[in-house]
């Protein structure tokens, strides 16, 4: 079975928006774009991948990705 994780499930905003968004506002890191969207404020499992995205620009994976992790990949 395989896993595809694409968004923020607390408040169902897509990576892709959130990269949008990014892109929109020039933020570079997690704490900036989060004064422009909303996202990763209730389990914050969403975090560490917001945080790869906008490392790499993926915007969906299928791996697990745990706060702490540099690279995303195990």
């Amino acid at each position: 079975m395989s896993i595809l994780i694409d968004r923020c499930i607390c408040f169902n905003r897509t990576f892709a928006e959130l990269k949008a968004t990014s892109r929109e506002v020039g933020a570079t890191t997690v704490e900036e774009l989060a004064e422009h969207a909303t996202f990763g404020q209730r389990c914050k499992l969403c975090r560490p991948y917001v945080e790869e995205m906008l490392r790499t620009g993926e915007t969906e994976f299928s791996r697990i990705i745990r706060e702490g992790d540099t690279s995303g990949r195990h």
